[in-house]
């Protein structure tokens, strides 16, 4: 295996666990605002980039509809989110 694939499988898996330790705290901290909420979604989102730079689209089209559910069910909001 290549040193440039071990490197690109080694972001993946951090970027796995940041999301997964992220959605984790959206679902279980008792006391989260909504402000808090949506702080969470945003510092995913940067770590995420600096990860993969100019990956945008993938975050907000794999990343952002999980957040965006999870923060609606927990915050019970009707509708929808339009969060950035």
């Amino acid at each position: 295996m290549s040193e440039a694939l071990r490197a690109e499988e080694k972001k993946l898996r951090m970027l796995r666990f940041i999301v997964d330790l992220n959605q984790a705290v959206l679902m279980q901290q008792r006391d989260l605002t909504l402000r808090e909420a949506f702080d969470i979604l945003k510092s995913t989102r940067r770590a995420a980039l600096n990860l993969f730079p100019g990956k945008d689209e993938v975050f907000e089209l794999i990343y952002t509809p999980r957040f965006r559910r999870i923060i609606r069910e927990r915050f019970v909001i009707v509708g929808g989110l339009s969060c950035k």
